[in-house]
């Protein structure tokens, strides 16, 4: 059984497991720069500015996880915006993800947001599967843009 509980501090090594193993996922295990001791002050510190689900299984293992923050948009209000999705290898396909992304959906129609956003990579066709299983709008108009420091 598989319990989704908000995340805690104290998933917050788990979680940073999971992001590692993301990074493996997606062929950039190097580009995780950010400390624990960061992600925890970011979530749960004096200003915190992520909100998370954990995915749980009988023996209170971290499974799966989903991240998220507020995003503001000019044209739309402000909007849930899921940064990370993940369950681990040894767990998928076992309906995880929809119980992680329907907590989601639940969450930001609870709180009023006019929506969920998120990115997916163009070659990650099970994830684009997955989200296919929703009433998803994939818009390839828009290209990715960062400065890093």
């Amino acid at each position: 059984m598989i319990t989704i509980l908000p995340a805690q501090l104290q998933h917050t090594a788990a979680m940073m497991e999971l992001i590692q193993e993301l990074a493996i996922y997606e062929k950039e295990p190097e580009a995780v720069t950010v400390s624990l001791e960061h992600f925890q002050e970011s979530g749960f510190g004096k200003n915190p500015v992520w909100l998370g689900w954990v995915a749980c299984n009988t023996d209170n293992e971290v499974v799966g996880m989903a991240i998220c923050y507020i995003r503001y948009s000019t044209w739309k209000g402000q909007r849930l915006y899921l940064e990370d999705l993940l369950v681990t290898e040894s767990h998928r396909g076992k309906g995880i993800g929809k119980l992680l992304l329907d907590e989601v959906i639940q969450y930001a129609q609870e709180q009023q947001y006019t929506g969920v956003a998120w990115q997916v990579l163009d070659w990650n066709e099970p994830a684009i599967n997955f989200y296919k299983k929703y009433p998803v709008v994939f818009d390839a108009a828009w290209v990715n843009c960062s400065i890093n420091f």
